[in-house]
């Protein structure tokens, strides 16, 4: 299975729950053609860097899915039907890329789970050479 990413615009002239509804259309296809949606990224309405079909912003929305080939072709050809879609592109990921960031990720975690455990070790240090300043003036 490859991974894919497609971005797409949607019209601000749609309310919010029309938005989410064809959101919720879009996201089923993927899953109608047996892939598997990995996220969906929802930036909201931004502003055009140009205007687009007279359009000064837009609502944007990113998948991030894997699947056969013929999943983004099947969203491109909705795409096109739908005119609340402004704009859509999508890409294939590589391979590498995907497994590079999940390392990236996997690291970045271990890192902070190792610097939280330092940052206990050192703080119950403290506790305890305060402790033992406190002890020796007492006496």
């Amino acid at each position: 299975m490859r991974h894919y990413e497609t971005a797409f615009l949607i019209t601000p002239k749609l309310n919010e729950e029309e938005t989410e509804k064809l959101i919720q259309k879009m996201a089923d296809i993927v899953a109608k053609k047996k892939g598997k949606m990995i996220k969906i990224d929802k930036w909201g309405k931004k502003k055009l860097a140009y205007p687009v079909e007279k359009q000064n912003e837009a609502f944007y929305v990113f998948f991030h899915y894997e699947g056969e080939p013929d999943i983004p072709s099947e969203l491109e050809r909705r795409f096109r039907q739908t005119e609340s879609v402004l704009r859509y592109l999508t890409l294939r990921k590589e391979v590498q890329a995907v497994a590079k960031k999940k390392r990236r990720v996997k690291r970045k975690k271990a890192e902070e789970i190792s610097e939280e455990k330092e940052d206990k070790e050192r703080f119950k240090e403290d506790e305890t050479f305060v402790g033992s300043d406190a002890s020796e003036e007492e006496k």
